[in-house]
């Protein structure tokens, strides 16, 4: 039995990421700051392994039909392990970004179940340039490809842990957002991503060249992902689940461009 008023395990960390991060039914026994914290930074975890299930899936596509396909199947894949959580996260932080109303009006804007124009924008260039980049990938080879998707999704999840910076407070009370916000270190940050590039770095041993690649994308992906954060920081004055979510699409997409531009 885990003590509710106590250090959280990462046991309890990664039940919370399975189960808050995919669809995967997962008991999740501790729904706390403690337990959130760890989850955020032991979400690469969740990251490698979905993407390893949507990596297997597009190069298993890429391989008897071709890159596009594959590129097709690994983001819808991804996006069905996830119920299409971030994506969603993006839309409404584009229209809260692109709304150009006060902070607490902003806010609203993104709470509202309907997407509006910026939303729609934003969704069908992220996708649309994930589908490109990973097309690329999967035509060079199977294999090239499914790292690609694996590096993607960690990215993703890596970022997690920098938007919930303990120098990041909760633009509002109430949901994800607050339960994890301003729970992570510096260091705990850090090390997430550092073991993250690592591990990337160790897949890339199939692929030769990808030993550099997977990791050097994996940084640009998430400095993009932090560009992100600072603009809705300033703009809402913290974050939310949404902002989460925009920050995972954000270095996804990141990193697979520039796993593109990196050749």
């Amino acid at each position: 039995m885990t003590d509710p008023g106590g250090r959280a395990s990462w046991g309890d960390g990664l039940r919370f990421g399975f189960g808050t991060l995919s669809v995967l039914r997962v008991r999740v026994e501790r729904w706390d700051r403690a337990a959130g914290a760890r989850a955020m930074v032991t979400a690469p975890v969740v990251g490698l392994a979905l993407g390893s299930v949507a990596a297997g899936a597009g190069a298993l596509v890429a391989w008897r039909a071709g890159g596009p396909l594959g590129a097709v199947t690994a983001v819808g894949v991804l996006a069905g392990l996830t119920r299409g959580l971030h994506l969603d996260g993006l839309a409404d932080v584009a229209d809260g970004l692109g709304s150009g109303k006060p902070a607490e009006d902003a806010l609203r804007v993104m709470k509202q179940s309907d997407i509006g124009p910026f939303g729609v924008l934003t969704l069908v260039l992220a996708l649309l340039a994930q589908v490109a980049a990973l097309a690329g990938q999967f035509g060079h080879s199977p294999l090239r490809g499914a790292l690609a998707v694996a590096a993607s999704a960690a990215a993703a999840r890596c970022a997690l842990a920098w938007g919930c910076l303990r120098s990041v407070p909760a633009a509002r009370p109430g949901g994800l957002g607050a339960m994890v916000a301003s729970t992570v270190t510096p260091a705990g940050a850090v090390a997430a991503t550092a073991g993250t590039a690592l591990a990337l770095a160790a897949a890339g041993l199939l692929d030769g060249w990808s030993v550099l690649r997977l990791p050097l994308a994996l940084a640009l992906g998430v400095g993009c992902a932090r560009l992100l954060l600072g603009r809705c920081v300033r703009r809402f004055g913290g974050i939310t689940g949404d902002v989460l979510g925009a920050m995972a699409e954000t270095a996804a997409t990141g990193t697979l461009f520039a796993l593109a531009l990196l050749g």
